[in-house]
């Protein structure tokens, strides 16, 4: 609960009573410490007095809007076209003053239960596609297995997780999936590329700065940790994180407190740490170029992500799938099918490029094949033209086959395999029984 309203004894009164019957509370005096607080803790509910002196009551109203908060405002006696005009504008209710503490819990209450079944929808949304994504990461038993894992770590939030891999292999993919499916889901999710930043500038994204810190610090700034807060950051090529900085992260991490540069007050936050790096940490540790401290907080929860070359041809299909599934809403009028050459030359090349080279690769030729109706070889670079992949010699005859088309004709045989028990079809896909139905009724499958 943040309150904003400039009367120092109604902001104490109010405070109180909502501590008292078990809320969390907050206050300002004015609308710029008001909107400060909101973006720092992010809380459900806002009380805000129409009549705060700074930048007016519906003005702030607006600019609370504009940062997905939730407001009750407080009105005088007499204020009903200020009170329409508000609601008008996305308040969710009024309160006159004096304020009667009776009707401000039941308003507060019941503004309460409607943005935690927002947010419960919106959690409930974001876990359904994050669960339906991790099947794309294969069907061999060990991305089963990898995908079980991003699952187990993802519910457990306090576990700061390292993801190790060749550049390109989709660890910030799965940085993002551990987001959304962890209690901090309904929190930011900020990433940081810790490569090729000085130090100065790296400490000052991460952990902010005082006004006069150092010669350009003209003014206060939050760091993204304190952006954060509530939710997770990724910090990509973590090996490259400077040395000075490496014990900072490391307090933060055992202590969840920081200093901004400059700053004597020490700063709580509550941020989920996954960190990325292509690099070998541990001998990073050797070389005395990343502290033995902080790798062994790092690593107590890593996970690698193998090379797309070390992928099964299963697995570079639902990889495959997935990235074509991903990019067809974002270019009308490309095509989506492939010929058996194209399809069979994208899932033998080694890739060396891994995930972003694929996509890279898919990209170009969906936009190439545009108005022609399938992906050929044509379409694609002259490498993998030029390359036989895994398939024979000579021209075949074909048929256009969109993906969509090899995933129904593998699941339809799968199905028949096991003489239409989709239960055992199911675990043998790598998909959930539920998600098996849901694709039998898409494809309409007559089994």
């Amino acid at each position: 609960m943040l309150l904003i309203d400039a009367d120092a004894d109604l902001l104490q009164a109010l405070g109180e009573y909502l501590d008292g019957i078990g809320y969390e509370v907050a206050a300002a005096a004015t609308s710029e410490a008001g909107f400060e607080t909101f973006d720092r803790m992010r809380p459900d509910v806002v009380i805000l007095d129409l009549h705060v002196s700074d930048v007016g009551g519906l003005n702030a109203l607006e600019q609370l809007k504009t940062r997905g908060g939730s407001v009750i405002l407080l009105t005088e006696q007499g204020e009903s076209e200020s009170a329409v005009r508000a609601m008008q504008l996305g308040a969710e209710h009024f309160l006159t003053k004096p304020v009667d503490l009776n009707h401000l819990a039941a308003a507060t209450a019941r503004v309460c239960e409607k943005v935690r079944l927002t947010h419960q929808n919106a959690l409930l949304r974001a876990r359904d596609q994050e669960h339906a994504g991790l099947e794309s990461l294969g069907v061999s038993p060990a991305m089963r297995d990898l995908g079980r894992q991003v699952e187990l770590l993802a519910a457990s939030e306090r576990s700061t997780v390292l993801l190790t891999g060749e550049s390109g292999t989709g660890k910030g993919w799965v940085a993002r999936v551990i987001h959304h499916l962890s209690p901090h889901a309904s929190g930011p999710f900020v990433e940081v590329h810790c490569a090729g930043l000085t130090t100065t500038f790296l400490e000052s994204e991460l952990f902010g700065h005082e006004q006069g810190a150092f010669a350009d610090a003209k003014e206060r700034r939050q760091g993204l940790f304190e952006l954060a807060h509530g939710g997770t950051i990724l910090l990509d090529e973590i090996a490259d994180l400077a040395p000075e900085l490496q014990p900072k992260l490391l307090n933060l991490l055992e202590t969840k407190t920081f200093r901004r540069a400059g700053g004597t007050r020490d700063i709580t936050v509550d941020v989920r740490l996954v960190a990325a790096t292509n690099r070998d940490l541990m001998a990073e540790v050797r070389a005395g170029r990343f502290r033995e401290d902080l790798y062994g907080r790092l690593s107590l929860t890593a996970l690698g992500l193998p090379a797309v070359r070390e992928r099964s041809r299963d697995d570079r299909l639902a990889l495959l799938t997935r990235i074509v599934a991903d990019l067809a809403p974002q270019m009308p009028g490309c095509p989506s099918a492939t010929s058996a050459e194209a399809l069979d030359r994208l899932l033998s090349a080694p890739w060396p490029g891994n995930v972003r080279e694929m996509r890279n690769v898919v990209e170009r030729a969906m936009i190439l094949a545009r108005g022609v109706g399938q992906i050929g070889l044509e379409h694609l670079p002259g490498d993998l033209r030029k390359g036989g992949g895994g398939g024979a010699g000579g021209e075949r005859r074909h048929q256009p086959q969109a993906l969509a088309e090899v995933e129904r004709i593998h699941i339809e045989k799968t199905l028949k395999f096991h003489g239409g028990n989709r239960t055992r079809a199911a675990q043998e896909l790598g998909i959930s029984r539920a998600t098996l139905i849901n694709k039998i009724k898409g494809y309409a499958l007559d089994l």
